[in-house]
């Protein structure tokens, strides 16, 4: 049996990132970039207008108050995508709206809420600064200038950059296919009738959940059972797609078949069973170059199987550089008593109270027990070498 920490490490350490394909910016979002993208350009690409009001020289703004306003003379409008051919001089202003570019000669832009128009002239009723109300060109991104670095989950303000710099099409990593295989004579579908000594397949739904929100794709293999021709059957189908995750049948007993059935495909087993609760049975070794994870039965040991293994390895795939997981201290509102040598993930409800993080359990913590699965945001995490955690001690918490 190993740590997590060695388990952790072995898994990363056996996977690497996927092949790159390009999509367009509508089908971006989620995907992980697998290039560096620069600005071809200066964002803005000119000077432009922060408000509506009047482009002019600041200078001739000297001494303007409401009680004694300085008077120019207007000589154009400027909207938005439009353009301004001549030049501005001493004693004139431009109308301009938000967006548009400052013409030639103007060094200001004064709101249109300190001025009154008056015909051909604006009375000007207050001063303005130099560059007042002006967008620089290049003050968002500058031209050549690193703007979505690879290895980045893209969100909707990155799309709206890969647009602003020009970018239609972006290379982003593949997604892995991640074959789900669950095991058991003991498992039914949820429209069928629960008898004495059936489950119905929660685990293919949480699980089929936790690939997608680690932003792989998740392929129902079907339920195998207990038999070894039916479960070489699925597992050599699996073997199409790029991860293979199997739940139950990893234990010791009589009908614990996955591991002798995976060593016929050439299995190369790197691990087994884990210092860690629930979820000690984790198998994890390798399949002609692809992951295989043989997470427990129990639902909630497969779900947290999930978290601690499966989904460091999926964002490894991907490419990610930054991981999406959350971990705070948090004050512990009840006592806690463990076993010591194994490291716990304890099922949490994790609140902000009072300018720090409370945390206490959801219910009774049994493998089995889903419901307090459902209720948790988070999971708290216990060292091996703790066996009593008394309230009020801080405790670490990964958020889900």
């Amino acid at each position: 049996m190993i740590s997590v920490d060695e388990a952790l490490k072995i898994v990363l350490d056996s996977v690497r990132p996927l092949e790159s394909e390009a999509v367009g910016l509508r089908d971006c979002y989620g995907r992980v970039l697998s290039e560096d993208v620069y600005s071809e350009c200066d964002i803005p690409a000119s000077d432009y207008s922060a408000m509506d009001g009047y482009a002019l020289r600041y200078s001739d703004t000297k001494g303007a108050s409401s009680s004694s306003p300085v008077h120019l003379k207007v000589i154009g409008e400027i909207r938005a995508g439009g353009e301004f051919d001549g030049r501005l001089v001493d004693g004139q202003a431009v109308k301009i709206m938000t967006g548009a570019p400052i013409p030639d000669g103007a060094d200001a832009v004064i709101m249109v809420e300190y001025t009154r128009a008056e015909g051909d002239r604006v009375a000007i009723l207050q001063e303005v600064g130099y560059g007042e109300n002006i967008r620089r060109a290049g003050e968002d991104v500058k031209k050549g200038s690193l703007v979505i670095k690879r290895g980045t989950r893209l969100g909707p303000a990155h799309a709206g950059m890969l647009s602003a710099v020009g970018r239609p099409r972006v290379n982003v990593t593949r997604r892995p296919r991640v074959a789900i295989i669950i095991t058991g004579d003991e498992v039914i579908g949820p429209d069928e009738e629960l008898k004495k000594g059936k489950v119905r397949n929660a685990n293919i739904y949480s699980l089929s959940g936790q690939v997608m929100s680690a932003g792989a794709i998740p392929v129902d293999m079907g339920i195998a059972r207990d038999d070894l021709d039916d479960l070489k059957t699925k597992i050599k189908e699996a073997l199409a797609h790029d991860v293979i995750i199997t739940s139950g049948g990893v234990s010791m007993g009589e009908y614990d078949l996955v591991r002798d059935v995976l060593g016929e495909f050439g299995f190369q087993q790197l691990f087994w069973k884990v210092a860690m609760r629930p979820g000690k049975p984790n198998l994890f070794g390798i399949v002609d170059n692809k992951p295989v994870f043989g997470l427990p039965g129990n639902p909630v040991s497969c779900m947290i199987g999930f978290e601690v293994f499966v989904r460091p390895a999926i964002l490894r795939m991907l490419g990610q550089e930054t991981n999406d997981v959350m971990e705070v201290d948090a004050y512990l509102e009840e006592d806690i008593k463990k076993k010591k040598g194994l490291r716990f993930f304890i099922r949490a409800q994790t609140r902000w109270v009072d300018g720090r993080y409370v945390t206490r359990t959801t219910g009774p913590q049994g493998s089995g027990i889903l419901s307090s699965m459902a209720l948790a945001n988070s999971l708290m995490i216990l060292p091996e070498g703790e066996e009593f955690i008394r309230k009020g001690t801080t405790v670490r918490v990964r958020l889900l």
